[in-house]
């Protein structure tokens, strides 16, 4: 029986279960020869254009890079690096659509190329025969070189894993997908580098046979391959039937030598390793010319295209710039852009998508050129999906359970054996697109499998930390009991001590020192303590006497904390005191001035007091009325001289004395001024009910008794004065005489109160001094203008005792309700109102006092007296009314 490589090559093949036969429509691109694409304003690498991990990053935004400069690196077989296409400037490192079928981002590096196109320094192989395979593989893998047939497997990866274990080398030339021509005129122009390439890959490998496989479809590439294939090369080239999918790896080696490829396994588990003539072309390119895969051969077809043909496009060419440059026009209706062929490709989302390494055709069809896909129908269970299978798998049930996500029933129908050829979608006339559920039901195993690897990998790490920490426990236990062994041995040898004895005598050296240091102790603290230690030892000693215990130390201690309270109390107190003394200095100044002038009040009305009872007096003898106004105006001089020493002793003095005063005193020395002004004014009122009021309708009325009239009606004013001072200190009592005062807000109500009241006084004494003094003392008046003149003084003077009365219970109210006063403007506000009133009064006695010496004279016009006194009154009105407001406006603000 001959042997399979015999049967080779006798020509025989073999075939494979199902295929189809779609329309090929390579036609139109297979015309031309390769041109070059040229280079764009911009290129976007992705990091990963292979099946594997990705490559660290060497370069930076910014760098300047030339033309086959890696740009990435890696250490494993499955890392393939990526290079740069052209010189030029790094822009960005970003994420950028790639070409997938799900049309996701991933991180690319963006060139801005210079258009120089300059090369870096090359590594070539040129003896490539003289060389190790190992180095060749590493130098195949530092180029970058990964399949292009469209798997994208790194070469350099399944290089290594053939090594030894295979007899034949197959080179994939089918191409058998519809529109695809790539392959083909690679072949036609560069056949001599092909199979140069071929040559490189044998020397590597070192197989048995080489067959290079190629569809009945090709005859201008089968007839250059031909050309440059020599005897000695051991290259068989193997035409075999156009049929779909024959350029698949699988279905290839079973048609080529007969050995099916079992599932979920390599073609190397046959014995048998394959590369696509696309590979051999960049591997030649690498070990010979020392250019890394920087570029590849695109088809660019379909009737969108006006130039079709097939072109070397750099890696990272965005497909807009080839659709631009070789003429698209898209179909108004139904535009698209396929990567692939018509049965394996896909669409892309948009044309910003970068060429790769396994882009290998741009199909832009019309819509009457490729249809597309209606609704999706129910399944009529035809088997025709399952007839066609290549890989002899039951599509229909595959789809079923995939679109049920179950995906353990998806393995065990070896769902991983699909090709994803997509000849069960072609054939299916329900137009289920069953290549798509495939591939979806993939992505969410290898998701799965992923997940449990990694979790194995933590367990397995989870359990050898805990092993390690286990085992270093261990070590350090046997490590602290062989150091107690040996302490114990080396003190059995020098007769000391135990060390846990020596660690307790330690312990308790360090607790004996603790207790010899006592912190110091307080002598009331100590005293109780001797007290209560002297207790304890006279019951331990057992005394039972009957007597009283004796407390007089514990008296003693109780009194000392109460003394120390005390003074702790008082101190803060005058702490208080002081700091509000230094605040509240013009509120002290004001209550010490408030006090002075209820003094000079006091002694004021002493002495005027005395002026209504000798007049009384005066009334059964006969009296000079010159001499009883002389002795009126001596008396209120010397009144308002006491009154200006009192005040001016209290400004200099008093102040003084009382700067360091208590609050509670103030509020105490205002309520007993106000007592004693109530006592003055009860004493007043006393003798003017004693004293009768003369009549005023008396025809003929003596001048005396005039006199007499006017001095009580002096009297009366005083009173209502007195009475209105004494009612708006009542109203105020109350508010100083209660336990929680504010003393400040009683000082200044206090003030208020007395200096209205003063006011008032003062108005009614001005008033009565103008009406009284000129009839007094002139000796020819008509008696009945006399009497009028008196009864028209009493009436003012009732009328403005009663203003005073109202403002007086009016006004200190809102004063004495507030709640925040500043003391110090209270104290400005009295002195300024005290200074005018004592203004206005001091005017309106010198309007009294100016007609005197007119009433020395013997003969004085009536008429003259009375208009004086009208003037008089209503100057004193008018003063007093404009004091009234000031003050008013004052204890406003």
């Amino acid at each position: 029986m001959l042997s399979i490589i015999e049967q080779i090559k006798q020509g025989k093949l073999w075939d494979f279960h199902g295929g189809i036969h779609p329309a090929e429509n390579k036609d139109l691109s297979n015309k031309s020869p390769i041109v070059n694409a040229g280079i764009p304003q911009e290129l976007v690498l992705p990091l990963k254009q292979h099946i594997g991990s990705k490559g660290d990053i060497i370069v930076a935004v910014g760098d300047n890079v030339q033309k086959g400069q890696p740009l990435t690196q890696g250490d494993i077989a499955m890392c393939v690096p990526v290079h740069a296409p052209t010189s030029g400037t790094i822009t960005a490192i970003e994420q950028r659509t790639t070409a997938h079928p799900s049309g996701l981002s991933d991180l690319c590096i963006v060139i801005a190329p210079d258009q120089q196109d300059t090369w870096c320094d090359k590594t070539t192989y040129a003896d490539y025969e003289d060389r190790d395979p190992a180095e060749l593989i590493d130098a195949i893998r530092l180029n970058g070189i990964a399949g292009l047939g469209g798997a994208g497997f790194p070469t350099a990866r399944k290089l290594q894993g053939g090594l030894g274990n295979v007899d034949i080398l197959i080179i994939n030339a089918a191409e058998c997908e519809p529109y695809i021509t790539a392959d083909d005129r690679l072949m036609r122009d560069y056949a001599e580098e092909v199979i140069e390439g071929v040559r490189i890959l044998r020397h590597i490998i070192s197989p048995k046979l080489t067959i290079i496989g190629i569809e009945d479809n090709k005859p201008e590439a089968i007839q250059a391959l031909e050309q440059h294939v020599k005897e000695d090369d051991n290259i068989l080239i193997r035409v075999v039937p156009t049929k779909y999918p024959s350029g698949s790896s699988k279905q290839l080696v079973k048609i080529l030598t007969g050995r099916e490829v079992p599932s979920q396994s390599r073609s190397t588990s046959v014995g048998v390793i394959m590369q696509n003539v696309g590979t051999a072309f960049a591997i030649k390119r690498a070990i010979i010319d020392g250019e890394p895969l920087i570029e590849r051969v695109v088809t660019l077809t379909g009737e969108a295209f006006k130039e079709r043909g097939n072109v070397f496009a750099m890696l990272g060419t965005p497909i807009a710039y080839l659709l631009d440059k070789f003429g698209y026009k898209a179909d108004k209706k139904h535009p698209r852009v396929i990567i692939g062929g018509s049965l394996m490709g896909f669409t892309l989302p948009h044309s910003n998508v970068p060429i790769t390494k396994m882009t290998n055709c741009i199909l832009a069809p019309k819509r009457k050129e490729l249809p597309l896909h209606t609704y999706e129908m129910a399944c009529i269970r035809c088997s025709a999906c399952a007839d066609v299978c290549p890989s002899s798998l039951l599509p229909q049930q595959l789809q079923w359970y995939a679109k049920d996500q179950n995906y353990e029933k998806c393995e065990e129908y070896n769902l991983q054996d699909c090709i994803e050829c997509g000849a069960c979608a072609y054939v299916c006339p329900s137009e289920i697109p069953l290549v798509q559920y495939y591939r979806q039901a993939k992505a969410e195993i290898w998701a799965r499998s992923q997940d449990e690897i990694n979790a194995e990998r933590a367990r397995q790490r989870f359990e050898a930390k805990q092993a390690r920490m286990d085992r270093d426990k261990a070590e350090r236990e046997n490590r602290f009991k062989k150091a107690a062994e040996t302490r114990r041995e080396e003190m059995a040898k020098t007769g000391g001590d135990d060390a846990v004895a020596a660690a307790i005598a330690r312990v308790k050296a360090k607790q004996a020192a603790a207790q010899s240091e006592k912190p110091e102790v307080k002598p009331a603290v100590a005293a109780a303590i001797a007290a209560a230690k002297a207790k304890q030892a006279a019951s331990a000693q057992g005394a039972t006497s009957e007597t009283l215990p004796d407390n007089s130390e514990m008296a003693k201690l109780r009194e000392e904390r109460k003394r120390q309270a005390r003074e702790r109390k008082a101190e803060k107190e005058a702490g208080e005191s002081t700091a509000s003394a230094s605040s509240n200095d013009s509120k002290k100044d004001a209550v010490a001035a408030a006090i002075a002038r209820a003094k000079a009040k006091k002694a004021q009305q002493a002495s005027e007091q005395k002026v209504p009872v000798a007049d009384s007096v005066v009334e059964n003898a006969e009296v000079d009325p010159k001499k009883a106004a002389i002795a009126a105006a001596v008396a209120r001089a010397k009144a308002k001289k006491e009154a200006q020493q009192a005040q001016s002793e209290s400004n200099s003095g008093t102040s003084v004395e009382t700067s360091e005063a208590d609050p509670k005193k103030a509020a105490v020395a205002a309520a007993v001024a106000r007592a004693k002004a109530r006592k003055a004014a009860q004493q007043a009122q006393a003798q003017s009910e004693v004293t009768p009021e003369p009549a005023a309708e008396t025809e003929a009325v003596d001048p005396k008794k005039a006199a007499v009239a006017a001095a009580v009606a002096r009297a009366k004013a005083k009173k209502a004065a007195q009475q209105a001072q004494a009612q708006s200190e009542t109203t105020s009592e109350p508010a100083a005489e209660t336990e929680a005062i504010d003393p400040k807000k009683a000082a200044v109500a206090a003030a208020v109160a007395r200096a209205k009241a003063r006011k008032a006084a003062q108005q009614a004494e001005a008033q009565s001094k103008s009406t009284s003094e000129p009839a007094a003392e002139t000796e020819e008046v008509d008696p009945k203008k006399a009497a009028v003149a008196a009864a028209v003084a009493r009436a003012k003077a009732r009328k403005a005792a009663q203003q005073a009365e109202a403002q007086s219970e009016t006004t200190p109210e809102p004063v004495a309700e507030t709640e925040a006063v500043d003391p110090k403007k209270a104290a400005v506000a009295a002195a300024v109102a005290r200074a005018k009133a004592r203004k206005a009064a001091q005017q309106a006695e010198k309007q009294s006092v100016t007609p005197e010496p007119t009433a020395e004279t013997e003969a004085v016009d009536p008429k003259k007296a009375a208009v004086a006194a009208v003037v008089a009154r209503a100057k004193a009105r008018k003063a007093a009314q404009q004091a009234a407001k000031e003050q008013q406006n004052i204890e406003e603000d």
